[in-house]
């Protein structure tokens, strides 16, 4: 229940920030989130969100309501190296960065299985005996 984007033209640390914004949400939340989000890399997210529920949907017949987005993968993509004209000769070096951008869905955990592991048995922490301190005289 995935979906991924490669080679994206923009910046991968640009993209991370609306990718980070929206892990841990219901995809239906996310997709609100993603049409209101100010950002340029807002826009391809939410077509990669919208094509990984739908994938969601014809592979498990979930309901979309029970979904969340389990994780978003913003890696490095390919940099196109350019050069800039400077000043008597020179030039600068431009990296244009590209992103690769993986979506990964998941049923959201019911109840039951959060009451379980809230079960759990604690265990006292273990009791450390204390150095004796003596001062001895050269």
């Amino acid at each position: 229940m995935k979906a991924i984007l490669k080679n994206y033209r923009q910046s991968p640390r640009k993209t991370r920030l609306v990718g980070d914004a929206i892990v841990g949400k219901r995809a239906v939340d996310a997709i609100d989130q993603l049409r209101f989000m100010p950002k340029r890399a807002a826009n391809p997210v939410l077509k990669l969100l919208e094509s990984a529920l739908v994938n969601a949907l014809n592979t498990t017949g979930a309901d979309k309501n029970d979904l969340i987005v389990k994780s978003v993968r913003v890696d490095k993509g390919i940099v196109l190296k350019r050069m800039m004209p400077r000043a008597r000769g020179s030039a600068y070096r431009i990296n244009k960065r590209t992103s690769h951008v993986a979506i990964e869905l998941g049923l959201k955990e019911t109840s039951v299985k959060a009451s379980k592991s809230a079960k759990k048995v604690a265990v006292a922490p273990k009791k450390v005996a204390k150095k004796k301190v003596t001062t001895k005289k050269a």
